[in-house]
């Protein structure tokens, strides 16, 4: 069946959570200044994931074009620091500036909530953070940018907050929870939209419970349904720990379990609780496919979810709130038995992950006629056609007015002239090319061609100088900047 808790107590339930979901759910939505400080700061110093995706709020490139302009003092050692702790995860690069938002005051100190020995262990690294964003807070004039900013949250946040508050009222009915602050806990949401988009992010720090969502073509309901159900149990899961590790021999068969987490292989209690949480969505499910689900999660290594959908089936045929059945739900584990399950099941080799839906990107733009004549003479170099490519860049300078498109065609001609072996010319068009103002995406390869001639010559100084000023070109490719790294570290050889 489905969640069958008798009509009267749901009733019941129903109307007293109604009642306080008014005063409860004022800024359990919401954004937050402090956060988006932060994750400004990081985007400013080079923080680029998935910037090109088209899932991206318009408000991370607005605040990224703004920043860019204000030349900040701050700038240089923040990208210093930004790239010291960089992580090769992009969930858990982006993670830890979350984390480290979660755990200080806001402006304009900027300082910890907690002692450092309390300190999450993923902020624990980023000493003289604190001190960095509150200079970029006041140099970036950051209140100015948030009064810009807040219309694009408050936009999210209305679209978040009707599912939410639907989520929110549905788990408080199942668990016959009647509010979701008690015990003196919070359960706080905030929109992000500077991070790189499809990522939620779950935090718990004391008695405060958080959950960070970065945008996304759908809002991620699912997800923020999961996490308030695992604030909801994690108190009873802590209170009845006795209880739960009578039956931690199970640990040994989820260790075979090639999918699931370390962290569950490693923690009874956090698998315990995760795998009540896979049930209890399964019974939730209005979609017919609550057994699949169950067995989707064991195949996973949560294996105690069959236990768990099984108990709770009965659990919605009394009155009980879930959190005074709780003990209910432990004491049923029959050990042998489960044993018995386990010994049938073969592990999936990889995780049933719910992934965020993809945006589409957007048709990119029709080319106007001067771009378009480009377009083909940059084909014709590629293919190597020399002879046409050189007469479709020569015919661009004469007939468009366009600086940029005059300092690209020179870029083309220099490009031609290197692989005609003719260094003098190629500098002299790459020269021209920097007169003329190109382009971000050309102006870097400019710079490192003029570098690579400076090396080829034996010109190292002038090389080296070359290739800084290519680093410092704001919105080059990565490839172009990856070049000019390289060549700071060694001379361009020719092959």
């Amino acid at each position: 069946m489905g969640i069958e808790p008798t009509l009267s107590s749901l009733a019941l339930v129903l109307v007293t959570v109604l009642r306080v979901a008014g005063a409860e759910s004022k800024g359990q939505l919401d954004s937050s200044q402090t956060l988006f400080t932060v994750l400004a700061a990081i985007n400013a110093a080079g923080y680029d994931t998935d910037v090109a995706s088209p899932a991206n709020s318009l408000l991370r490139a607005m605040i990224r074009k703004e920043l860019a302009a204000k030349k900040l003092p701050v700038l240089s050692d923040l990208k210093y620091f930004v790239s010291k702790h960089k992580k090769k995860d992009s969930a858990a690069d982006l993670g830890q500036y979350i984390s480290f938002a979660l755990s200080i005051n806001g402006a304009p100190k900027f300082d910890y909530k907690f002692r450092k020995a309390d300190l999450p262990p993923d902020v624990d690294s980023m000493e003289g953070l604190p001190e960095l964003i509150a200079q970029f807070y006041e140099q970036a004039n950051i209140e100015e940018l948030w009064k810009k900013a807040e219309p694009f949250y408050d936009q999210v946040i209305e679209r978040y907050h009707e599912p939410v508050s639907q989520a929110v009222l549905e788990v408080n009915a199942y668990l016959r929870n009647v509010t979701s602050g008690y015990f003196g806990r919070r359960f706080q949401i905030y929109v992000d939209l500077m991070g790189a988009p499809n990522q939620i992010q779950v935090r718990g720090y004391g008695d405060d419970y958080y959950i960070v969502v970065t945008p996304s073509p759908e809002p991620q309901i699912q997800d923020i349904r999961s996490a308030y159900l695992g604030y909801l149990i994690e108190p009873s899961a802590i209170k009845y720990s006795d209880l739960i590790m009578k039956n931690r021999g199970l640990t040994d068969y989820a260790q075979s379990a090639p999918a699931l987490a370390e962290a569950y292989k490693s923690d009874f209690l956090l698998l315990t609780t995760r795998s009540l949480i896979k049930a209890i969505e399964s019974r939730m499910s209005r979609s017919g496919n609550r057994q699949e689900m169950v067995n989707r999660a064991l195949l996973d290594g949560f294996v105690l979810a069959p236990h768990f959908a099984e108990q709770l089936a009965l659990y919605e045929k009394q009155d009980q709130s879930l959190r005074i059945y709780f003990p209910e739900l432990i004491n049923s584990i029959d050990l042998k038995r489960e044993e018995q399950r386990l010994e049938k099941v073969t592990f999936s080799s990889e995780g049933s992950v719910r992934r965020a839906k993809v945006a589409q990107a957007p048709a990119p733009p029709e080319l106007s006629g001067t771009e378009k004549a480009l377009d083909e003479a940059e084909n014709l170099y590629r293919d190597r056609d020399l002879v046409k490519a050189k007469q479709a860049y020569s015919r661009l300078l004469q007939q468009a007015d366009e600086k940029s498109l005059h300092a690209s065609s020179y870029y083309g001609l220099a490009r031609i002239a290197i692989l005609e072996k003719d260094p003098e010319l190629a500098e002299r068009l790459f020269q021209k090319a920097l007169e003329l103002a190109p382009q971000p995406q050309v102006r870097v390869w400019v710079e490192v061609y003029l570098a690579r001639l400076s090396d080829a010559a034996g010109d190292r100084p002038e090389a080296v100088s070359h290739y800084k000023r290519a680093l410092a070109v704001e919105g080059g490719s990565a490839a172009a900047r990856e070049a000019a790294e390289k060549g700071l570290q060694q001379s361009f050889q020719k092959k």
